[in-house]
C-alpha cells in the first residue's frame, strides 16, 4: 500500500502545478496530467484502496463488508423481483421470436434494435432486412443500383482511410497513440469508455448490411440509378418511352424526383413527383449511350410486343420506345397465310401516332441490323423482345389519351 501512495506523488505534483498561473506545460505534460486524474478515479475505485481508507478513517473492515454484502442481496433481491414481474421478449422460444421479429415493419425494426445488444444484432439481420427490401424497392431498385451502391460504399472506405492517415500524421495524432499504447497495459476502465467509446460508437451500422442500403434508400440520400416511363411529365415528345435517370426517394410525398442526364444543348433536366408507377429497374445492362445488341431479330413475328432504342441525334442518349411488330405490304394479315416472319424484313409499328405520320413505321433488316436512321427522323437502334404481360399491361396503361401527330 506504500508502494502504491508513493507512485501516485509525481502525478499529484503535475496536477498541483496546472493549477499554478505560470507558462504553459509542454504536450507530453498535459497528457500526463490527463492519465493522473484518471488513475486517482480509478485508485479510488480499487477494493484495496477503499479497504485502506476504511482503516485509516477508524471503520472496521468487517462491518464495511458486511454493509456491502447487505446491499448486495437487497439489490439481488428487487432484480429478482422484477424478473418475475416481468418476463422478457429475449425469453420466448427462437422460433417464436424470429416470427414476430419477421413481422415487425422497418420502423419497428429499427426502434426494437435500441433495446439491447442482443436484439440490435437481431434486428439488424440481413435475413430480415432482405424481404423489407424486395417488397418495397425490389420493381425499382436493379443490379445497376447495385453495383452503385457498391461502388459508393468503396468511395466512403477510401474516404475514411485517408481521413483517419490524416489525424494519425497530425498534431494530435502522436499523443493519442501514446495514450492508446499506454491503455493496453493500464487496466483502467476509462480504457473502454474514453477512447473507445460507447457502444453507439464501437457498433456502427454496418455500411454494407441490406438495412443500411434500405435506410440509405428510404431518406433519399442515395441516388439510385433507374428507368423512368413518359418522362417529364408525359412531356408529348416522350409519350410510350423509358429513359435512364438517377432517382432519389421523398418520404414525405412518398415519390421521387429524377434527375435526367445532359443530352445535346440541355443541361441536367430535374423532374419532381414521379410517381412509382412510372419507375422501373432498368432490365438490360446496355448504358444509354451503347448499342443494345439484339438477340431476338429471327424470333420476331407481327403482333410481338417490342422495346427499341432511339435517339434524337448522335449526341442524345438512348431511350426505349414501345411498338410491336406488323404485316409486310403485300400481307393481308391472314393468320393461314402470312409469311412474313420468313422475311429478312421487319416492320416496326408505333400505334399511338396517327396514320401517315413519320413516326408511324419503320423498318428494319433481320440480318444486318445495327443502328439505323438520319438526322431528320432519329436512329434507331438494338430491340428488345416482350415477353413479359406484365411489361406489356405498364406499357398500355400508360397510353396516351389521344393519338399523337
Amino acid at each position: 500500500m506504500l508502494f502504491l501512495v508513493i507512485s501516485i506523488l509525481p502525478f499529484l505534483f503535475l496536477l498541483s502545478k496546472s493549477l499554478l498561473p505560470q507558462q504553459p506545460l509542454p504536450a507530453w505534460a498535459s497528457e500526463a496530467r490527463l492519465l493522473s486524474v484518471l488513475f486517482l478515479q480509478e485508485l479510488f475505485s480499487l477494493r484495496s484502496f477503499r479497504g485502506f481508507t476504511s482503516w485509516a478513517l477508524g471503520v472496521p473492515s468487517s462491518e464495511m463488508a458486511c454493509k456491502r454484502k447487505c446491499a448486495a442481496r437487497a439489490a439481488s433481491a428487487a432484480e429478482n423481483a422484477a424478473e418475475c414481474e416481468d418476463m422478457s421478449v429475449l425469453d420466448l422460444p427462437e422460433l417464436a421470436l424470429e416470427c414476430i421479429l419477421e413481422k415487425l415493419p422497418p420502423p419497428a425494426l429499427c426502434s426494437m434494435a435500441g433495446v439491447c445488444r442482443e436484439l440490435k444484432d437481431r434486428c439488424r439481420s440481413d435475413y430480415l432486412w432482405r424481404r423489407h427490401m424486395g417488397d418495397k424497392w425490389g420493381a425499382v431498385v436493379g443490379g445497376a443500383a447495385r453495383r452503385e451502391w457498391d461502388s459508393y460504399l468503396a468511395s466512403r472506405k477510401d474516404s475514411s482511410a485517408a481521413a483517419a492517415t490524416m489525424e494519425s500524421c497530425g498534431s494530435g495524432g502522436i499523443s493519442r497513440r501514446w495514450i492508446e499504447s499506454l491503455a493496453c497495459v493500464w487496466p483502467l476502465s476509462w480504457r473502454r469508455s474514453r477512447l473507445g467509446g460507447g457502444d453507439k460508437q464501437r457498433c456502427p451500422l454496418p455500411r454494407d448490411s441490406v438495412m443500411s442500403w434500405y435506410l440509405s434508400l428510404e431518406s433519399g440520400r442515395f441516388w439510385f440509378p433507374a428507368q423512368v416511363y413518359n418522362r417529364e411529365h408525359g412531356h408529348v415528345g416522350f409519350m410510350l418511352s423509358c429513359y435512364d435517370a438517377e432517382l432519389s426517394y421523398d418520404s414525405h410525398t412518398d415519390s421521387f424526383q429524377a434527375r435526367y442526364p445532359p443530352h445535346g444543348r440541355r443541361t441536367v433536366v430535374i423532374e419532381e413527383g414521379v410517381q412509382w408507377e412510372r419507375i422501373r429497374a432498368p432490365p438490360l445492362d446496355t448504358p444509354a449511350h451503347d448499342l443494345h445488341a439484339s438477340d431476338c431479330l429471327y424470333d420476331l413475328r407481327p403482333g410481338d410486343h417490342i422495346e427499341i432504342q432511339w435517339r434524337r441525334n448522335k449526341e442524345f442518349p438512348y431511350g426505349w420506345w414501345y411498338g410491336i411488330v406488323g404485316h409486310l405490304e403485300p400481307c393481308d394479315g391472314s393468320e393461314h397465310f402470312c409469311r412474313c416472319h420468313k422475311s429478312e424484313t421487319v416492320v416496326l409499328e408505333f400505334n399511338q401516332y396517327t396514320p401517315g405520320s413519320r413516326w408511324r413505321r419503320t423498318i428494319i433488316n433481320r440480318k444486318d441490323h445495327r443502328e439505323e436512321g438520319n438526322e431528320a427522323d432519329g436512329f434507331y437502334g438494338g430491340i428488345r423482345k416482350l415477353y413479359s404481360n406484365n411489361e406489356i399491361a405498364t406499357w398500355k396503361r400508360l397510353w396516351p389519351v389521344e393519338v399523337l401527330e
